[in-house]
């Protein structure tokens, strides 16, 4: 059976300047990094007939300032979550609606907080006693936002708190430990310090780590990813346009989402995710294996979501993740699978996973400087979520 994704490559790629509290306008971000990628296809703004987003910086406003009419090709496959939009550009161009479509995600720090105030009387819903639940007891179908509710009542205001009862019951099950989801974060900023556009790049400590100020037990602050103000732009284009890219193509050999049925706490295989879902629709489009991957650029918004990502791809079976990353040699670049090779969103900054799927592309295009891979990398994988819903893409070169 043949998939549409196979009809498409990654032409180009382009980054704006990262940093924190810039005051730089996203429409400037955006540009840059549009811009950045148009040119790296060895493409010029009129090539682009298609353009798709996450809908931070509108689409028109792109348009006016490439002074092009590129149409809307953020829709065709809606259950990607983050990647839904590259995705939806490679069935695009499968479907010959558009030659050269122009990806972006533009992120901005947010200042002050929203505030929710529960009634302090309402009763306590099922969360409040989500790590009791016994095994195999039946949960309701539910939607991905469905639970939303139970989560503000039972005063988890973040995706912090939703995840460490996730992180919390893989500890309780498996073993899996602090120090384990401490080499992520290590690995992470180990990769950053060889990356001129990460924003912490610092060393970092084992001793650093555990001593973080506590988040959301069993998280810390060097748990969690880094808001920055940054964008990040692909050009997906036909697989016809393969031989006359400047830089090598990047094939998309499969994709796979998931809009997480069952929410953030119903699943029935608590505390798996969403991203088990993605990653099975993700092989089933491939005879490609784990066994075939390279290196890998997973989702890290937690340092526990890398740990659940190994483990729902298949890399690791359930409960291995942790003894697979301990120590820290295995994910190295110079390891078994190199991971989050740019520094991941712990110590370069959260853009969502579009800084991922930059990685991966210029890993496997062999341009990643003082950080490429030592071995030639042929296959890569890019993940992006957690809790109801993911995306992954697995990519060749």
């Amino acid at each position: 059976m043949e998939y549409f994704e196979k009809d498409a490559i990654i032409s180009g790629i382009g980054i704006s300047r990262i940093g924190r509290r810039t005051g730089i306008l996203g429409l400037e971000l955006t540009m840059q990094a549009v811009r950045a990628a148009i040119d790296d296809a060895g493409l010029v703004a009129a090539d682009v007939d298609g353009i798709a987003t996450l809908g931070d910086t509108p689409a028109a406003d792109v348009n006016a300032e490439l002074r092009i009419d590129a149409g809307d090709c953020g829709s065709g496959f809606g259950t990607g979550g983050l990647l839904s939009p590259v995705m939806s550009a490679c069935r695009a161009v499968a479907e010959r609606r558009a030659r050269h479509v122009v990806v972006y995600r533009t992120i901005q720090m947010l200042g002050g907080t929203v505030p929710v105030k529960p009634q302090d009387d309402a009763p306590a819903p099922p969360l409040a006693r989500m790590l009791d639940v016994p095994e195999g007891a039946p949960r309701p179908v539910v939607g991905p936002m469905d639970d939303i509710t139970d989560l503000i009542a039972a005063h988890a205001y973040s995706a912090a708190n939703w995840l460490a009862l996730n992180c919390r019951r893989h500890m309780e099950r498996y073993g899996t430990t602090k120090e384990q989801l401490g080499w992520i974060a290590l690995n992470g900023r180990r990769n950053a310090a060889l990356n001129p556009l990460a924003v912490y790049r610092e060393p970092m400590t084992m001793a650093d780590y555990l001593s973080a100020r506590p988040v959301s037990t069993p998280f810390g602050l060097l748990d969690c990813d880094v808001p920055v103000d940054g964008s990040i732009a692909v050009v997906v284009s036909h697989a016809e346009y393969a031989r006359d890219c400047p830089h090598r193509a990047v094939a998309v050999e499969a994709i796979g989402g998931s809009d997480g049925a069952g929410g953030w706490f119903h699943r029935d295989d608590y505390p798996k995710m969403a991203m088990s879902d993605a990653a099975a629709q993700m092989w089933s489009r491939t005879e490609l294996t784990p066994a075939d991957l390279d290196v890998a650029q997973l989702y890290d918004g937690f340092t526990f979501l890398t740990i659940a990502w190994l483990e729902a791809l298949g890399i690791c079976a359930d409960g291995g993740a942790g003894p697979f990353v301990e120590g820290g040699l295995r994910i190295a670049r110079a390891g078994e699978l190199p991971l989050n090779t740019y520094g991941g969103q712990l110590s370069a900054g959260r853009l969502h996973g579009y800084w991922a799927l930059h990685e991966g592309c210029v890993q496997l295009r062999g341009e990643a400087g003082e950080r490429q891979v030592a071995h030639r990398p042929e296959v890569g994988v890019v993940s992006v979520g957690g809790g109801p819903v993911a995306g992954c893409m697995l990519l060749t070169c």
